[in-house]
């Protein structure tokens, strides 16, 4: 055997034999092999790095792919299935399937793209390389979710699923039993049913036969009756009517005529409600999906840290933004609407957007990453995810009432609308539906009294309360039906609110710029200060407007001149290190998940998710 030198760095291991040398690479956080590669950092990752890599809040966006998308690597030795001596070497996208150099007969022809005639249609036909990089961009965002997300929530519901099996065994047993003992209960109604089918149901055919041979008894009889009428009767009328019904009585046949009746009948009903009352009380009902609960994935960090910060171009302030990636948000003043990445480049501008004083909440993003906003005519509308169509959403009919801010709600899909009537001096929260329908309207004090004085910027709890920035006066907040829940008008040192941009967390913290301390606060979902989560600074200036991102858990802050800040004050749970950690209802049945699990089990919740379907095109008014 031809002896191997093993010579070791920091970044790889070099194996060296008497023909040719062998480079490893070794991970650049532990001393594993590599397997992928992070694009954002860069750095070289084995699998189990990898999956922590992907998990963590600081790190949960960065583009990890393997080594082989690092070198463009692609297998290309896949034999083609109707040419057995060919490879695939392209990809025909309309047809979305992998062709060979013989699909389209032009072998020496190398162009990246090109088109061919296949019947009556041109298809467009790609490298397989240059396919599968679009393909893989186009699902990034899935693939991100399914690392980031579904890989760190599965160890904790597979341990639930199998703690369930184990108490559906256990609470199943018992009834299974009482099961078999009311089965012979079942065979003899089933048995009575039979019976009732054989000597019931079944004489209905002898009841018709003996119904036809009666009817052809009474035309025979009706038959002779109109021969007597016709030779004894018409002609010369020598009988009278008693003479006449005397002779035909001794004459005519005798005929007797019996009623029968149909002896149909069960003697006991059969039926699903009581096939299982027989059986067992049984009662299976509709859970929904499961899931994990943030609070039992997620916790506050001891103070937050700045992620990134990037000044807008374009813009002379941050009145309000709205995130829509990890690396791209909306971003407006009071003449300007753009979105921009992470260097702070104009990525696009929308034109006619609303202007003027107090500008507030203006524009939001739904879950398709389509932009709804008010535009210069106080009308609602939505730009598509490839900002080419804009489509009018909620169309003003009323020119008394204005819209002044907006918000899209994931957990509902309706679209919440602060609304202020320049007439009446009133001011209200109106929901739409997904298909713009007006569905609620929320204007009211309990004791009868107007709730908003300006509502400048909205949200939407996770809990379903309305969250309403009214400005100059408080924070406003209303169960999910319209009742005032409470107001939150400053610290409880008694300092006033001067309240702008707000909105909530995935642990249900409300979240609020105030101008007169200059700080952003954060209250708890009923209305409880918890903490100045962050005050003035050189990198951040006035805080002003701030928008969550679900995905990332990061706050995005705009300040009151054109800088943009990114900040982390939640992280995910450290990792169970209790063989028997119990569950927060006291239920020591479940144990912890592996031991590369990043966070903590929690009861089953239910609540259902939104349909995610994008708005209707129509344009009802508002």
């Amino acid at each position: 055997m031809t002896q191997t030198a093993h010579i070791m760095d920091t970044a790889s291991f070099q194996y060296t034999t008497a023909s040719s040398p062998y480079k490893v690479h070794q991970c650049s956080k532990c001393p594993g092999d590599t397997a992928y590669y992070c694009v954002s950092c860069p750095c070289d990752l084995c699998p189990q790095c990898k999956e922590n890599h992907v998990k963590d809040l600081q790190t949960i966006d960065h583009d990890v792919v393997s080594h082989c998308d690092k070198i463009n690597f692609i297998p290309t030795q896949e034999i083609c299935v109707r040419h057995p001596s060919h490879v695939y070497t392209k990809y025909c996208e309309p047809c979305q399937v992998p062709v060979c150099d013989s699909w389209f007969g032009h072998k020496s022809h190398k162009l990246p793209v090109r088109s061919f005639l296949c019947g009556q249609k041109k298809h467009k036909i790609q490298d397989i390389q240059i396919a599968y990089k679009t393909k893989r961009q186009q699902h990034r965002g899935t693939i991100h979710t399914i690392r980031s997300e579904a890989l760190f929530y599965r160890p904790v519901l597979l341990t639930e699923i199998k703690a369930d099996v184990k108490t559906c065994h256990t609470e199943f047993s018992p009834l299974q039993l009482e099961m078999l003992t009311k089965a012979p209960k079942l065979k003899d109604l089933i048995d009575k049913v039979v019976y009732d089918l054989l000597n019931n149901v079944l004489c209905y055919f002898d009841f018709k036969h003996r119904c036809k041979k009666q009817k052809i008894k009474m035309i025979r009889h009706i038959v002779r009756l109109r021969r007597y009428e016709h030779r004894y009767v018409q002609p010369a009328f020598t009988f009278s009517a008693l003479q006449f019904l005397s002779f035909t009585k001794t004459a005519l046949p005798q005929i007797h005529l019996t009623l029968h009746t149909s002896q149909l009948s069960m003697t006991e009903s059969l039926n699903k409600e009581d096939v299982m009352e027989s059986l067992s009380a049984i009662q299976i009902t509709e859970r929904g999906n499961r899931r994990v609960g943030n609070q039992c994935l997620l916790k506050l960090m001891s103070g937050a840290e700045l992620h990134q910060s990037l000044t807008v171009t374009g813009v002379d302030y941050c009145y309000h933004i709205s995130c829509v990636t990890s690396d791209r948000v909306w971003v407006s003043d009071d003449d300007n609407l753009m979105l921009t990445d992470t260097t702070g480049v104009p990525l696009h501008r929308v034109e006619g957007s609303c202007s003027g004083i107090y500008v507030g909440g203006l524009h939001t993003v739904n879950s398709e990453s389509e932009l709804i906003y008010i535009d210069r005519n106080y009308n609602i509308n939505k730009l598509s995810k490839d900002m080419k169509t804009t489509t009018t959403f909620i169309e003003r009919t009323d020119f008394t009432r204005r819209p002044r801010c907006v918000y899209w709600s994931p957990s509902t899909g309706d679209l919440l609308v602060g609304m202020y009537n320049d007439d009446t001096k009133t001011r209200k929260v109106t929901r739409y539906n997904q298909s713009g329908q007006l569905t609620q309207t929320i204007q009211y004090h309990n004791t009868g009294r107007g709730l908003y004085n300006y509502p400048s910027y909205i949200t939407e709890n996770n809990n379903g309360d309305v969250v309403v920035s009214d400005l100059y006066s408080a924070v406003v907040v209303t169960e999910r039906g319209g009742r005032h829940r409470f107001s939150y008008t400053g610290h409880p040192s008694g300092s006033r609110l001067g309240p702008h941009g707000i909105c909530t967390d995935a642990l249900s913290h409300i979240l609020v710029c105030d101008w007169i301390t200059d700080t952003v606060q954060m209250i708890n979902k009923d209305g409880r200060f918890l903490s100045n989560l962050l005050t003035e600074s050189q990198v951040m200036g006035k805080p002003y407007s701030l928008s969550y991102d679900v995905n990332t858990h990061r706050l995005w802050v705009g300040s009151g001149d054109n800088k943009v800040c990114v900040y982390r004050y939640i992280t995910r749970q450290d990792a169970l290190t209790d063989e028997h950690r119990p569950r927060p209802d006291g239920d020591t049945r479940y144990t912890t998940p592996p031991h590369n699990t990043t966070h903590q089990l929690n009861k089953d919740e239910h609540r259902p998710r939104p349909d995610e379907d994008t708005m209707s095109s129509s344009t009802p008014a508002i």
